[in-house]
């Protein structure tokens, strides 16, 4: 069974799904602009809820810093930049793809 864990890289706006130590698959993300950045550090995916609506793409899942999360969007242009209110944005088929991999409960790193 994969021991999955999720390392966000703000700085090349990659987020990495590793297996262990391993990076198995990356994903090319939006990220928080200046005034609203995405906060580093150490959280878990605290719920996952498909179709939420609005800005929100196809998926959500929430992290355990309340208010944020990695979702999909409706504005797929914004991916690769630093424009949203602090969440992960990722493609909609992205989100589908790593939302089906990882459980509740997978650690989430964010760092700078």
């Amino acid at each position: 069974m994969p021991n999955y864990r999720i390392i966000v890289d703000l700085s090349d706006r990659q987020l990495y799904l590793l297996d262990g130590d391993t990076v198995v698959r990356a994903f090319p993300v939006g990220i928080g602009k200046m005034l609203t950045q995405t906060p580093t550090g150490e959280y878990a995916i605290i719920n996952k809820q498909p179709n939420p609506g609005g800005p929100f793409g196809a998926f959500w899942m929430g992290l355990s810093k309340p208010h944020y999360g990695i979702h999909g969007t409706n504005n797929p242009s914004s991916i690769g930049h630093a424009v949203s209110h602090g969440c992960i944005r990722m493609y909609n088929q992205d989100v589908l793809t790593l939302s089906s991999l990882v459980p509740v409960g997978t650690r989430v790193t964010i760092r700078p």
